[in-house]
């Protein structure tokens, strides 16, 4: 199975990686692949199938190489905080963290992206008339 990107896609797309990271980059390569195949199967696509477009092929290479790069730049050694603000006297502290708990984080926009996620619409019908109305639609055939 393909990894849809490389190392050398994230060198060339993000930037150099050291020694460590070129490592964890391989390692992370099949993960971030196989999580993007399993969001794909919870909608009933093939990313494997999908990929055979070269347009798509490059959407999802691209989508792999920020993940990845998402990741490298999360601190392994502490919770990546995006947002802290402190106060003074009554002393309190806020922080908003990256990813919670930590992890491979794939963004929302990143599935709508590779067609994986669409906006939701519909109403919700309390009293059953949508059901009521179904049962009395016009068969196509009806002359």
């Amino acid at each position: 199975m393909l990894n849809f990107a490389t190392v050398q896609d994230i060198t060339n797309l993000f930037r150099e990686l050291t020694l460590e990271e070129t490592d964890r980059a391989n390692a992370l390569l099949p993960v971030v692949a196989d999580n993007l195949r399993v969001e794909a199967k919870r909608v009933g696509k093939d990313l494997d199938l999908l990929a055979i477009d070269a347009a798509y092929a490059n959407v999802l290479k691209s989508v792999v190489v920020d993940v990845i790069a998402r990741t490298l730049m999360t601190s392994t050694n502490q919770e990546p905080m995006i947002q802290s603000s402190e106060s003074a006297l009554g002393y309190s502290q806020s922080a908003t963290f990256l990813v919670p708990g930590g992890g491979l984080f794939i963004k929302n926009t990143e599935l709508i992206k590779l067609g994986l996620k669409r906006q939701r619409y519909g109403t919700l019908d309390p009293y059953g008339v949508a059901d009521t109305l179904a049962a009395l639609e016009v068969p196509e055939n009806y002359a």
